[in-house]
């Protein structure tokens, strides 16, 4: 089993950064895709960005392309989401997510999740 916890979400105004860190226990994920995905109020859960274990390839959504960069650091059981430039459509409760058995994008796909951590963004 792994337990993932995020943290780093806060208040901010639209044009500012957030940097979330999601802190992985009970086994390393160096073998493990991991994700970021997000809920707002009212609407599904959707993908924001993944980090392939194999090459470290990064995928985003084109929603937050250019604007959003996801890294890994597996010496510290560690994943990232650097946010830039956030607009108020960023606002949500962002979820770490590891381990897909199944399409990078999709949510379903994924064993493990944390509890998710929230993210205003005033306009």
């Amino acid at each position: 089993q792994v337990q993932l916890v995020e943290s780093g979400g806060g208040l901010v105004q639209a044009g500012g950064s957030l940097r979330l860190s999601c802190a992985a226990s009970g086994r390393t994920i160096d073998s493990y895709t991991m994700a970021w995905f997000r809920q707002a109020l009212g609407k599904q859960r959707e993908f924001v960005a993944a980090i392939f274990w194999t090459d470290y390839s990064t995928y985003y959504a084109d929603s937050v392309r250019d604007r959003f960069t996801v890294s890994r650091d597996n010496a510290v059981n560690a994943v990232y989401l650097q946010m830039n430039n956030l607009k108020a459509e960023d606002t949500a409760l962002y979820f770490c997510a590891g381990y897909s058995r199944s399409h990078y994008w999709d949510a379903a796909g994924y064993a493990y999740w944390g509890h998710g951590t929230q993210v205003t963004v005033s306009s």
